[in-house]
Protein backbone atom coordinates (compact mmCIF):
# COMPACT_ATOMS: atom_id res chain seq x y z
CA UNK A 1 0.00 0.00 0.00
CA UNK A 2 1.73 3.46 -0.82
CA UNK A 3 0.52 6.13 1.42
CA UNK A 4 0.54 9.90 0.31
CA UNK A 5 0.70 12.48 2.75
CA UNK A 6 1.26 16.75 3.12
CA UNK A 7 3.59 17.33 5.09
CA UNK A 8 4.58 20.91 6.50
CA UNK A 9 8.12 21.65 5.32
CA UNK A 10 10.27 23.87 7.97
CA UNK A 11 14.06 24.59 8.64
CA UNK A 12 14.20 21.73 10.94
CA UNK A 13 12.83 18.84 8.41
CA UNK A 14 13.62 20.26 4.77
CA UNK A 15 16.85 18.29 4.65
CA UNK A 16 15.04 15.04 4.99
CA UNK A 17 12.24 15.83 2.27
CA UNK A 18 14.69 18.10 -0.11
CA UNK A 19 12.70 21.55 -1.69
CA UNK A 20 12.26 21.42 -6.20
CA UNK A 21 12.94 17.84 -6.48
CA UNK A 22 17.06 18.30 -4.72
CA UNK A 23 17.99 16.39 -1.81
CA UNK A 24 21.64 15.93 -2.25
CA UNK A 25 23.31 19.27 0.05
CA UNK A 26 25.75 19.06 -2.06
CA UNK A 27 24.38 19.01 -5.43
CA UNK A 28 24.69 23.02 -6.24
CA UNK A 29 22.23 25.14 -5.28
CA UNK A 30 20.02 23.07 -2.70
CA UNK A 31 22.68 24.69 0.16
CA UNK A 32 21.71 28.31 -1.11
CA UNK A 33 18.14 27.65 -1.62
CA UNK A 34 17.81 26.20 2.23
CA UNK A 35 19.29 29.45 3.34
CA UNK A 36 17.59 31.28 1.31
CA UNK A 37 14.06 29.51 2.92
CA UNK A 38 15.67 29.99 6.26
CA UNK A 39 15.19 33.42 5.66
CA UNK A 40 11.92 33.15 4.40
CA UNK A 41 10.30 31.43 6.91
CA UNK A 42 10.18 33.59 9.30
CA UNK A 43 8.11 36.38 7.20
CA UNK A 44 5.17 33.84 6.69
CA UNK A 45 6.76 31.26 3.98
CA UNK A 46 5.13 27.73 3.83
CA UNK A 47 6.35 24.98 2.11
CA UNK A 48 4.35 21.79 1.79
CA UNK A 49 5.89 18.42 0.19
CA UNK A 50 3.96 15.50 -1.25
CA UNK A 51 4.92 12.75 0.09
CA UNK A 52 4.91 8.87 -0.75
CA UNK A 53 6.37 6.25 2.06
CA UNK A 54 7.07 3.92 -1.14
CA UNK A 55 8.60 7.18 -3.40
CA UNK A 56 9.39 9.70 -1.44
CA UNK A 57 8.76 13.49 -2.29
CA UNK A 58 6.90 13.30 -5.65
CA UNK A 59 5.63 17.57 -4.80
CA UNK A 60 5.91 20.22 -3.27
CA UNK A 61 4.15 23.46 -2.97
CA UNK A 62 5.63 27.22 -1.88
CA UNK A 63 3.79 30.19 -0.91
CA UNK A 64 3.78 33.38 1.31
CA UNK A 65 2.16 36.51 2.33
CA UNK A 66 1.93 38.39 -0.90
CA UNK A 67 3.97 41.50 0.22
CA UNK A 68 7.11 39.06 0.57
CA UNK A 69 6.46 37.69 -2.48
CA UNK A 70 9.61 37.45 -4.91
CA UNK A 71 7.89 38.90 -8.26
CA UNK A 72 6.73 42.18 -9.44
CA UNK A 73 3.20 41.64 -8.14
CA UNK A 74 1.38 44.18 -5.91
CA UNK A 75 -0.65 40.97 -3.59
CA UNK A 76 -0.64 42.80 -0.09
CA UNK A 77 -3.58 41.08 1.77
CA UNK A 78 -3.41 37.99 -0.31
CA UNK A 79 -1.07 34.57 -0.09
CA UNK A 80 1.00 34.36 -3.22
CA UNK A 81 2.56 31.42 -4.66
CA UNK A 82 5.86 30.98 -5.82
CA UNK A 83 5.67 27.27 -7.75
CA UNK A 84 3.96 24.05 -7.18
CA UNK A 85 4.81 20.85 -9.29
CA UNK A 86 4.00 17.15 -8.64
CA UNK A 87 4.70 14.40 -10.62
CA UNK A 88 8.76 13.68 -10.12
CA UNK A 89 7.83 9.95 -10.90
CA UNK A 90 5.06 10.32 -13.51
CA UNK A 91 2.75 7.89 -11.84
CA UNK A 92 1.77 10.91 -9.66
CA UNK A 93 0.73 13.23 -12.46
CA UNK A 94 -2.48 13.25 -13.20
CA UNK A 95 -4.15 12.06 -9.82
CA UNK A 96 -5.59 15.37 -8.38
CA UNK A 97 -1.89 15.85 -6.05
CA UNK A 98 -1.60 19.23 -7.63
CA UNK A 99 -4.93 20.35 -6.68
CA UNK A 100 -4.30 18.98 -2.70
CA UNK A 101 -1.41 21.34 -2.42
CA UNK A 102 -3.13 24.54 -3.67
CA UNK A 103 -6.31 23.93 -1.40
CA UNK A 104 -2.94 23.92 1.98
CA UNK A 105 -2.46 27.19 0.44
CA UNK A 106 -5.88 28.43 -0.06
CA UNK A 107 -6.97 26.65 3.60
CA UNK A 108 -4.03 28.60 5.46
CA UNK A 109 -4.71 31.92 4.12
CA UNK A 110 -8.18 31.52 4.99
CA UNK A 111 -6.49 30.48 8.96
CA UNK A 112 -4.84 33.98 8.06
CA UNK A 113 -7.97 36.04 7.10
CA UNK A 114 -6.30 36.98 4.06
CA UNK A 115 -8.27 38.26 0.99
CA UNK A 116 -7.28 35.29 -1.01
CA UNK A 117 -4.80 33.75 -3.24
CA UNK A 118 -2.52 34.78 -6.04
CA UNK A 119 -0.08 33.16 -8.44
CA UNK A 120 1.32 33.88 -11.68
CA UNK A 121 1.21 30.87 -14.30
CA UNK A 122 2.63 30.90 -18.24
CA UNK A 123 2.89 28.24 -20.33
CA UNK A 124 6.46 26.20 -20.57
CA UNK A 125 9.06 25.33 -18.27
CA UNK A 126 9.33 27.02 -14.17
CA UNK A 127 5.67 27.77 -14.42
CA UNK A 128 2.61 25.88 -13.75
CA UNK A 129 0.07 26.89 -16.22
CA UNK A 130 -3.36 28.51 -15.32
CA UNK A 131 -5.12 25.09 -15.59
CA UNK A 132 -5.05 24.13 -12.90
CA UNK A 133 -5.48 27.40 -10.91
CA UNK A 134 -8.68 28.18 -13.40
CA UNK A 135 -10.48 24.22 -12.18
CA UNK A 136 -9.60 25.38 -8.60
CA UNK A 137 -11.58 28.94 -8.89
CA UNK A 138 -8.94 31.61 -9.53
CA UNK A 139 -9.53 34.06 -12.36
CA UNK A 140 -7.36 35.79 -14.83
CA UNK A 141 -7.20 39.98 -13.35
CA UNK A 142 -3.49 40.63 -15.18
CA UNK A 143 -1.24 39.87 -18.16
CA UNK A 144 2.54 41.22 -18.52
CA UNK A 145 4.59 40.69 -20.81
CA UNK A 146 5.39 38.41 -22.99
CA UNK A 147 2.61 35.86 -22.16
CA UNK A 148 2.34 35.92 -18.42
CA UNK A 149 -1.05 35.83 -16.36
CA UNK A 150 -1.60 36.52 -12.79
CA UNK A 151 -4.90 34.58 -11.23
CA UNK A 152 -6.18 35.00 -7.90
CA UNK A 153 -9.07 33.72 -5.71
CA UNK A 154 -10.29 35.98 -3.73
CA UNK A 155 -12.56 35.27 -0.40
CA UNK A 156 -13.70 38.67 -0.42
CA UNK A 157 -15.77 40.41 -3.37
CA UNK A 158 -14.67 43.60 -2.26
CA UNK A 159 -11.09 43.41 -1.60
CA UNK A 160 -8.44 45.19 -3.79
CA UNK A 161 -7.87 42.96 -6.80
CA UNK A 162 -3.69 42.38 -7.24
CA UNK A 163 -2.09 43.33 -10.02
CA UNK A 164 1.55 42.96 -11.46
CA UNK A 165 3.23 46.32 -10.46
CA UNK A 166 3.84 47.43 -14.37
CA UNK A 167 5.93 49.94 -16.17
CA UNK A 168 7.93 47.51 -17.83
CA UNK A 169 10.13 49.61 -20.25
CA UNK A 170 10.89 51.92 -17.39
CA UNK A 171 12.05 49.04 -15.27
CA UNK A 172 14.24 47.47 -18.33
CA UNK A 173 15.69 51.31 -18.81
CA UNK A 174 18.21 51.23 -16.34
CA UNK A 175 19.75 48.53 -17.84
CA UNK A 176 22.39 49.71 -20.87
CA UNK A 177 24.69 48.19 -22.93
CA UNK A 178 26.20 44.86 -22.11
CA UNK A 179 24.97 41.82 -20.21
CA UNK A 180 22.90 41.58 -17.11
CA UNK A 181 21.96 38.76 -15.45
CA UNK A 182 19.61 38.90 -12.44
CA UNK A 183 19.14 35.99 -10.34
CA UNK A 184 17.85 34.93 -7.26
CA UNK A 185 18.86 31.79 -4.45
CA UNK A 186 14.87 31.22 -4.76
CA UNK A 187 15.68 28.74 -7.57
CA UNK A 188 18.26 26.37 -7.12
CA UNK A 189 18.23 25.90 -10.59
CA UNK A 190 19.50 29.54 -11.32
CA UNK A 191 23.51 28.83 -9.17
CA UNK A 192 24.94 26.81 -11.82
CA UNK A 193 23.18 27.58 -14.80
CA UNK A 194 24.50 31.17 -14.08
CA UNK A 195 28.20 30.26 -13.55
CA UNK A 196 27.84 28.19 -16.37
CA UNK A 197 26.40 30.90 -18.46
CA UNK A 198 28.76 33.43 -16.76
CA UNK A 199 31.81 31.42 -18.24
CA UNK A 200 30.44 30.93 -21.70
CA UNK A 201 29.76 35.05 -22.13
CA UNK A 202 33.32 35.12 -21.37
CA UNK A 203 35.08 32.67 -23.43
CA UNK A 204 33.10 32.55 -25.98
CA UNK A 205 31.67 36.42 -26.80
CA UNK A 206 34.38 38.00 -24.56
CA UNK A 207 31.85 39.75 -22.52
CA UNK A 208 32.10 39.96 -18.78
CA UNK A 209 28.38 39.99 -17.17
CA UNK A 210 27.14 42.12 -14.58
CA UNK A 211 25.75 39.74 -12.12
CA UNK A 212 22.85 40.95 -9.93
CA UNK A 213 21.88 38.66 -7.13
CA UNK A 214 18.43 39.68 -5.42
CA UNK A 215 18.65 40.02 -1.34
CA UNK A 216 15.12 40.53 -0.71
CA UNK A 217 11.64 40.85 -2.22
CA UNK A 218 11.75 44.18 -2.62
CA UNK A 219 14.67 44.04 -5.10
CA UNK A 220 12.67 40.94 -7.13
CA UNK A 221 9.50 43.11 -7.55
CA UNK A 222 11.57 45.65 -9.13
CA UNK A 223 12.50 43.24 -11.69
CA UNK A 224 12.16 44.27 -15.42
CA UNK A 225 10.53 40.61 -15.89
CA UNK A 226 7.43 39.09 -14.67
CA UNK A 227 9.25 35.95 -13.35
CA UNK A 228 10.83 38.19 -10.59
CA UNK A 229 13.92 35.79 -9.66
CA UNK A 230 15.74 35.27 -13.53
CA UNK A 231 15.81 37.79 -16.39
CA UNK A 232 18.36 38.39 -18.73
CA UNK A 233 19.14 41.87 -20.33
CA UNK A 234 21.44 42.46 -23.33
CA UNK A 235 21.95 46.14 -24.76
CA UNK A 236 18.46 46.92 -23.25
CA UNK A 237 16.48 44.47 -24.13
CA UNK A 238 15.29 41.25 -22.46
CA UNK A 239 16.67 37.93 -23.66
CA UNK A 240 15.41 35.52 -21.46
CA UNK A 241 12.56 35.92 -19.20
CA UNK A 242 12.76 32.77 -16.87
CA UNK A 243 14.99 30.49 -15.69
CA UNK A 244 17.42 28.71 -19.10
CA UNK A 245 20.29 26.25 -19.42
CA UNK A 246 23.31 27.43 -20.53
CA UNK A 247 22.53 25.42 -23.92
CA UNK A 248 20.06 27.50 -24.14
CA UNK A 249 21.67 30.82 -23.60
CA UNK A 250 24.36 29.53 -26.13
CA UNK A 251 21.82 29.86 -28.66
CA UNK A 252 20.06 33.04 -28.23
CA UNK A 253 23.47 34.81 -27.81
CA UNK A 254 24.72 33.60 -31.09
CA UNK A 255 21.83 35.59 -32.92
CA UNK A 256 22.30 38.71 -30.67
CA UNK A 257 25.65 38.95 -30.99
CA UNK A 258 26.66 40.27 -34.43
Amino acid sequence: MNNIEIIDTNAENILKYGVCGYKNIKREGYPEKIEWLKDRFPEGMKIKTLYSDKDGTQGMIEYIPGEYCWRPVEASGYMFIHCVFVGSKSAYKGKGYASLLVDECLKDARKENLHGVAVITRKGSFMAGKELFVKNGFEVVDKAPPDFELLVKKFNKNAPTPKFKGDWEKRLSQYGKGLTIIRADQCPYSVKNVREMSETAEKIYGIKPSIIDLKNCKEAQKSPCAFGTFCIVYNGKVIADHPISNKRFTNIMGKEVK
